[in-house]
Order: structure tokens, then sequence, then C-alpha cells
């Protein structure tokens, strides 16, 4: 099914707490990175973000970005700005920081 360039442009929109927000295509769906750190992307009109231990504590769903794909968490509440900034920052505490 793929991303509309409209809900892709609303989640960067909600994203904008937040600098060096970065969006890369990718096969019809999005990669979103935080400096420079890939945490999550979009996907069938879906915000999904990587599982770490660092964000588990917002007890999100579990769902399948794409068939063979590991799992990552569904952004359910992509309306609360302070929340999406607060996810993001503490789902890229658990990520390595490539060099």
């Amino acid at each position: 099914m793929g991303t509309s360039k409209e809900y892709k442009e609303f989640i960067l929109e909600q994203l904008d707490l937040l600098d060096n927000i970065t969006c890369k295509a990718m096969m019809g769906e999005f990669l979103l990175y935080y400096k420079n750190v890939l945490f999550g992307g979009i996907y069938d009109n879906r915000l999904l973000i990587k599982i770490v231990d660092t964000n588990k504590k917002y007890n999100m769903d579990e769902a399948i970005p794409y068939e063979s794909a590991k799992p990552m968490y569904l952004v359910d509440d992509v309306d609360n700005k302070e929340l999406l900034k607060e996810i993001v920052i503490d789902t890229c505490k658990g990520l390595p920081i490539k060099k």
C-alpha cells in the first residue's frame, strides 16, 4: 500500500519539537532519523519505532512494518507532540550511535 505524502508531512509536523529530524524515502515508505540515529519509520500510514529497553515504559503495541521484518512499536497517539518528543528521545537513548 505505501504511505501517503500527506501522512508523511503530518508526522514530520508532529515531530517538529525535535531538531535534527530527517526523513529518507525507502520503497514507498519513510525512514526516520533523529540526530542521524535511525529510530523508526512511517509504514502504511503508521508511525513505528524500534523496540528498545528505554521505550518499553510507554506500553505500546507491537506491529510488523512489512513482511518478514522485525516487530516495532506502533505509536498510536501521534497527536500529542510532547509525548512523541519523549518517545523519540527515549528510543534513541537505547540505540547504538554510529561513528
